[in-house]
């Protein structure tokens, strides 16, 4: 079955995010690793590494990954903002290499305007001189996206342009984001509309390529291209739209994370989760 988690806080240390999701009984977990609305960041210190190791050691099955900065964009024509954007990608990189986390998941970016063609390309070669200039372990997650304004990712043909033009493509993957696939126009809801979308995706960039799994449910309809989380079950995809992808044999090893709205209780975590259980086949 497939270790099914959330993205959580690390307010109070990075630590801490581990009693979070040791609360609402997650197997996996998301993080954020430094501000993500900030360029700057303070250096990890060696205390923090020593607190988060700790911690990493006492939950040995459990896939811990990071989600990158929402400023970083690879695709800017803006040399200034591409190359802010490398630096930061560089950065959180060897902060994920330091945690031992294995993959760092990214937006794509926008192209502002200058066409798809010309966005990819700029995406790639970023995507090299990051990986290259890091030297980490940490794998990148191309995440797919709503498509909403001049964004890439919406389409699969994107994601697989994107690493057929990087030749970097052995550290970098994809993560799936169900809201973001329903957004972009590919239905999800029942086995057949699920089948027909995962067959594509396997046609056009390969279901091995598939890391991690963000599990949103959207507040908006089919095609929208409009990125709005909503709990799972209670909006527009419903809990038809995650039963197919939860019983998939291909990704039963696989973690994936709810980033559904919450409050500092955490309850909304722990009923989301129990919806998805709920849906596992035995």
């Amino acid at each position: 079955m497939p270790y099914l988690g959330a993205h959580e806080s690390v307010s109070g240390g990075l630590h801490t995010a581990f009693a979070r999701i040791e609360a609402v009984g997650g197997e996996c977990l998301q993080i954020f690793t430094r501000n993500q609305r900030q360029w700057r960041h303070k250096p990890l210190v060696d205390e923090e590494i020593d607190l988060f190791r700790r911690e990493r050691d006492r939950h040995p099955a459990m896939m811990v990954v990071s989600h990158g900065s929402y400023l970083i964009n690879l695709a800017a024509g803006n040399p200034a903002t591409r190359n802010k954007s490398i630096d930061a990608l560089v950065a959180e990189l060897r902060r994920c290499h330091v945690l031992g986390l294995p993959y760092l998941i990214l937006h794509p970016g926008s192209h502002g305007g200058d066409g798809v063609d010309e966005g990819i390309a700029r995406v790639a070669a970023a995507l090299d001189e990051a990986i290259n200039r890091a030297e980490a372990d940490t794998m990148v997650l191309i995440e797919n996206t709503a498509g909403q304004g001049t964004g890439l990712g919406r389409r699969f043909e994107e994601l697989a342009m994107i690493r057929e033009q990087a030749a970097t493509a052995a550290s970098i993957g994809v993560c799936f984001d169900t809201c973001h696939v329903f957004a972009a126009g590919y239905d999800i809801r029942g086995e057949q509309s699920y089948n027909r979308t995962m067959a594509e995706f396997d046609r056009i960039v390969g279901c091995e390529h598939l890391r991690f799994f963000h599990l949103n449910d959207s507040k908006k309809e089919l095609g929208s291209r409009v990125d709005r989380h909503e709990h799972i079950g209670h909006g527009a995809l419903g809990l038809e739209g995650f039963g197919p992808l939860l019983n998939d044999p291909r990704f039963a090893s696989h973690a994936m994370a709810i980033e559904t709205p919450k409050g500092e209780d955490l309850h909304e975590d722990r009923e989301n989760l129990a919806r998805l259980h709920g849906l596992l086949h035995p």
